[in-house]
Order: structure tokens, then C-alpha cells, then sequence
């Protein structure tokens, strides 16, 4: 099993960078803090930003390990590596499906939640399997 880290710790940080994006001001924030009954101001009262945007980084770095592991040897291709990580962005928002489901949350969060990962996960891929 060959891994790559700089690989892996490349997918990750696109991850992170495409959800700074994603939930930024120009991307999705204000429709996904309605639908989630938040406020700027709410989130910076809480006083947890490291420690969310820590543990997600370590998040999205566990992903791109497990996807990077799933994808193998040094045989992968890019082609490969964005396919097996849109398919993995299937497990994804279908389990996120189930939890929209149960939550009774607005369709509009599990969209945006939903899409990011459906972006993240054949990016990752696709990294992966060009840098083997």
C-alpha cells in the first residue's frame, strides 16, 4: 500500500478551503445560517471557532487518509481517484439524507451541506490520484 501524506495533507486543506468558500459570505453563509437558525452573531458569542475549524480540519484530514487508503496503490489514475471520491460523496449524502430526514430541516441545508460534500470528495479524489 503506497500512500502519499503530502497527498493526503494536500486533499485535505483543498477540502478546508473549498468549505471556506462554500459557507463564506460569497458562497452559501447566509441562506445556510438561516436554514440552520444561526447568526453571525450567535457563532461569534459562542467563542468555539478554533476548536470547530480544528477538529473539522482534522476531519477532512481523516477523509482524505481513508479515501487515500481506499484508492490503493500507485496504479490509480486521476480519472480513478475523482470517480472512487464522487462515489464516496454518495455514502456521504445519502447518510446525511437520513439525518436531513429524522431532523426536519429545511431542504435548502441538506442542499448546501449536500453539494459541498458532493464538490469535496471527487476534488479529494482527484488530487489523490494525480500526486500517487
Amino acid at each position: 500500500m503506497h500512500i502519499n501524506p503530502l497527498a493526503v495533507g494536500a486533499s485535505a486543506v483543498s477540502a478546508f478551503l473549498v468549505g471556506g468558500a462554500w459557507y463564506s459570505p460569497v458562497g452559501f453563509a447566509r441562506p445556510w445560517m438561516a436554514a440552520t437558525g444561526l447568526t453571525e452573531e450567535s457563532l461569534r458569542a459562542r467563542g468555539d471557532a478554533p476548536r470547530v475549524f480544528g477538529a473539522s480540519f482534522v476531519l477532512v484530514l481523516v477523509s482524505a487518509l481513508n479515501l487515500a487508503f481506499f484508492l490503493g496503490g500507485p496504479e490509480t489514475t486521476a480519472a480513478w481517484g475523482a470517480t472512487a471520491g464522487a462515489l464516496a460523496a454518495v455514502w456521504v449524502v445519502a447518510g446525511l439524507g437520513v439525518t436531513w430526514l429524522f431532523e426536519r430541516r429545511p431542504l435548502r441545508l441538506f442542499l448546501i451541506d449536500a453539494g459541498y460534500h458532493a464538490v469535496v470528495f471527487p476534488l479529494m479524489g482527484l488530487i489523490l490520484g494525480l500526486w500517487r
